[in-house]
Formats: structure tokens, sequence, C-alpha cells
């Protein structure tokens, strides 16, 4: 069924249970707000430190901004932009367009003016609703997007190029609209990474949406008496489908503005999370917070705390053997996913299967995965190849481009999703890298991940990137780019990791190494672009000479 009906069944069920909590440590004064009634939502321009709506209210809201569009003429298959930080507003925007039978944009929050403004006119946006962060950005390009085009603003002191999204609710009904949708009904885009250009716009289904939930909650299971803390940016697949696990169990979530070892565990503590979803940088940081004795543990209310999982990116097995070491008690998951298939979980690895930590996993709930070659045919175990999934949440097109849509999603329903892999003789399937990201040296394939993953243990690393950069001999040649914790930054050398490095192969041991920042998106996935731009062949010779 849509994923819209869930939330009709919560409000109807466990009205007056909290649903959404938004935690913000940047506000300093501790005052809190709790929303009942509709009325005592119109001044959002209330500062708190935390503020929490019920799924009565969740619900309402949600309805009086699907009578908004519809009042403004929004119809099924229209699309509604959302450039929104993380805030309790968010997630009824969503619901109220996808209650309209229109398509809901979520828009990367990071974006500059002028992939907004792509964007924008890649997905035939009609209505674009913006935060108070945005009104720079926005008002760079109002003369190029606004044609034709009504803008929402969800703050104080609407800018005069926008309306005011509080004061025009505020007057709309909260009556449910009951707009027929149906699971074939268009739902969602949202947009690929973009780290090959500028992103592609990823079109989806309800079909997609409501598999993502049931994919979510089958994995992890998640009761009313859960409480998920969601620190990730919901414009993007992972966070928003990892909720939706708490949508199906009608269990409260905790939107945790502002990230820290401390503000995390401080969200946990306060709010009785039980279920924490982390970046590895998050993860890294918490054990380096522990590791160097800013955060003790037992300061605060973790008993609760039952899984910890991680997505978005490879996940080095030595980060897992230390959590564990420190959290013996929680449940572990690794998701594998790609917005191409509606987020995380076509890949996981399962709580169950703990000591195969390092595998992306097994196939997930409702979905077929295999590893083809070059020509399309499997491989067998142990041999690499590319990553293909099939299932209910692969998404139906690069919307406005079928060039790229065929050359991803094969006649037969496999999309394929650029990453090679391999599976072993006890079916787990262990990410390699991303096709794009293998270093070939000399004729030799290097997968970066498994090096990676390898430099990772070192007790000095932070956090490591391994790129291919030109060499005029070998073609390419490994380099790692080496983020050192704190504590070792003047003590450690290029000697003592090339020393540990003689463990490894000698074709996979890097050839250069450099101690920099390791650049991260919002979905902590490593920016290699960024870094094989930064570190070319001339700034390679610069590093020589200054060495």
């Amino acid at each position: 069924m849509p994923i819209i009906d869930y939330l009709r069944y919560n409000a109807g069920k466990y009205g007056d249970e909290v649903a959404l909590v938004e935690v913000n440590p940047e506000i300093q004064e501790p005052r809190r707000i709790t929303w009942r009634d509709y009325d005592l939502v119109q001044n959002t321009e209330t500062q708190a430190y935390r503020r929490e709506i019920t799924w009565k209210v969740f619900d309402e809201k949600a309805n009086r901004f699907a009578n908004l569009l519809i009042n403004r003429g929004v119809k099924a298959g229209d699309k509604v932009a959302i450039l929104l930080m993380n805030c309790l507003e968010w997630l009824p925007i969503y619901f109220g367009i996808l209650k309209t039978g229109a398509i809901a944009v979520p828009l990367n929050f990071r974006y500059a003016s002028d992939e907004i403004e792509y964007c924008v006119n890649l997905a035939d946006v009609d209505i674009l609703v913006f935060g108070p962060e945005f009104i720079g950005r926005i008002e760079a390009i109002v003369p190029s997007i606004q044609r034709n085009r009504l803008l929402f603003y969800v703050g104080g002191d609407c800018p005069s190029f926008a309306e005011d999204y509080h004061e025009l609710t505020a007057n709309c009904s909260s009556a449910d609209p009951m707009i027929p949708i149906s699971d074939d009904d268009y739902g969602a885009i949202y947009f690929s990474s973009g780290t090959t250009g500028f992103p592609k716009a990823i079109l989806h289904k309800h079909r997609s949406l409501s598999h993502s939930a049931q994919v979510e909650q089958h994995h992890h299971g998640q009761t009313h008496d859960d409480v998920f803390l969601c620190i990730p940016p919901l414009y993007h697949t992972g966070a928003k489908m990892h909720w939706f696990g708490s949508l199906i169990s009608g269990s409260k979530a905790v939107l945790l503005r502002g990230v820290s070892p401390k503000t995390i565990f401080d969200a946990v503590s306060e709010e009785g999370c039980t279920i924490v979803w982390l970046l590895v940088p998050w993860a890294q940081d918490i054990l380096l917070a522990i590791e160097e004795g800013r955060i003790h543990p037992v300061d605060y209310k973790l008993d609760q705390w039952r899984l910890m999982h991680i997505g978005a990116q490879p996940v080095p097995k030595s980060l897992i053997s230390k959590w564990k070491s420190i959290f013996p008690a929680h449940q572990y998951d690794t998701n594998y996913g790609l917005s191409e298939s509606i987020g995380p979980g076509c890949v996981h690895l399962g709580v169950e299967n703990i000591e195969h930590v390092g595998a992306i996993g097994v196939a997930g709930y409702g979905w077929e995965v295999k590893i083809a070659a070059a020509d399309g045919n499997d491989v067998q175990p142990g041999e690499v190849g590319e990553l293909c999934v099939r299932g209910p949440g692969v998404m139906d097109c690069y919307y406005n481009n079928p060039e790229a849509t065929a050359e991803t999603i094969t006649p037969d329903g496999w999309l394929l999703t650029g990453d090679m892999a391999m599976q072993d003789e006890e079916g787990f399937y262990w990410l390699v890298d991303r096709k794009k990201d293998v270093v070939i040296t000399g004729g030799e394939n290097i997968y970066p991940v498994q090096i990676e993953d390898f430099l990772s243990a070192h007790p000095a690393v932070k956090d490591v990137a391994v790129i291919g950069l030109p060499d005029e001999r070998l073609g390419e040649i490994a380099t790692a780019v080496i983020e050192l914790k704190p504590e070792a930054a003047e003590s450690t050398t290029e000697a003592d990791i090339n020393e540990f490095c003689e463990q490894l192969p000698r074709y996979k041991r890097p050839r250069r190494i450099i101690f920099a920042d390791v650049p991260r998106n919002a979905t902590g996935k490593i920016e290699k672009p960024a870094l094989r731009r930064l570190y070319g062949a001339e700034k390679l010779v610069e590093l020589e000479n200054k060495a």
C-alpha cells in the first residue's frame, strides 16, 4: 500500500503519542515545545532546544500542506521540491506532497545556486519549498527559476520573492484530501551523488517507497517501543528510508541537528534512543572521543541502545571490532544501497551475521542479487564483477534521460550498480570498489577499498582514501591520502606507513603517501573525484619538491 497510508493509520491509532522530536544543540537556551494541537504550531520561529509533534499533528500538518498545494492547482504528476535542513517541518511537507498525488523532489542542502537551478529545471519542478539557510542561494537564481514556479518559505522574516509557508498552511483545512494514490503512481525524484558531473534525476513509484519501509522493518525489527535517532540529511534516501521502519511501527524518531560524539550520546541518553544509524566518520569520531577520554559512556543512559548500523560506504572491519569491544551488547548491521534502489537494504549483512563483518551481506528482503562480468554473464564465487540488484525498489528511470536509463537497467530489470564486488563460498557479497575507482597499475587491477580497510587498522589512522593518480610508466599508481589522529600527527611518518604496508602484496602497496584530511560528503562517502583533482600529477610534483 502507498506509504501515506501508514501515516493515516498512526494518526488514528497513536494520535496523541510523540511521532517526531527535533533536537537542536546549537540553541543555547534549553527551552522545549510540545505541539499537541496545530494552533500551537503556527509560530514556528519560537526557538527551542527541543520541539516535538504527535502523530495526529504530523498528519494534520501534512493535510494542511496538501490542501494548500491543491488550492494552488497542484495535481498528480506535478513536482514539488524540498530544500530544507533537517527540521520538524521536513517530513510533514514531504507527506503533504505525496497526499496530493504530486511527486516529492528532495534537494541536497549542499547544492550551490547553479546546482539548485540545474536540478529544478531537470526535474521540471513546479514549486520549491526552502528554508532560511538557502535565502541567498535562491535569491541569486530567482530571475531564472521563478518563471511559472511558486516559492514557499519555511521560517521567519519571509523574503519578498517567496510566500510564507506557515501563514498559508495555518489557513488551510486539516482534513485529509483523500486523493486516490496507487503503488503504480509516481512518488518521488531523488538525485544521484553527481560524482561524475551534475546529478541525474531518479524517478521512483510509490511501490518503491513502500517496499523500502517493509525492507527496513523486516531487517531491523522495529517495534512500537523503539526510538530511532536520525542524524543524516532527510533529502537522502538513506536517512528517510531507515526512518520508514519507525513509520511502520508507529514509533518515535528523533531528528538531531548538529553532530558530535557528545550531542549523539546526549540525544541517545535523553530521548531513550534504541536504534542509531551512523556514517563511518561519526562512528570514528565517537571511538576517538572515547579513546581520548573526551566522553565517557558510563556518564550516559545507554543501556536501551540495542542496534547500531552503518551504511552508505564501505565499513572497515577494524572499526566494528573496536566498537564491539566498547559496546559488546550492541547488534550491528551493514546496509548497502543506492538511490536508484531506493536507498538502503537491497543488500545487508543482517544482525545475525556479525561474524561476517566486512562483507556487505546477502540479498535484502524482497531483493535479488548477482555479480556479472563485462559481457553480462554471471561470474563464479570468488571472481570480481559488477554488483547487480533486482526488486520492487528499483527506480522507474532516470527522469528525462532515456540513454542513461538504458545503460543502467537491463531489459529484464537488473539494476547495474557500478560497484565491483565478489561473492564468497558462503554466499556473502563483498564490495570491492566503484568501477570507476579501480586503479590499474602496470596492468594489475587494484581495488582501493581493500587497501583502505587494511590501513584503517593502523593505530595512528583516523581516516583513509586510496585513489589512482597518473604515472608515465605504470599508467596509474595507488596513492593513500591519510588523515591521522590528532595525537599521532606529529610522530607518524611516511616510513611508518610504508613499513606497515609491507604486510600487503607488493603490487597492492601504495606508491605515494599523502597526509591530509579525507573529504566526505553529507552521506559519508569519500569524495574521491575531489581528491583526484586536488592531488593530480602537478600537485604530486609540488609535494615531491617540498619533500
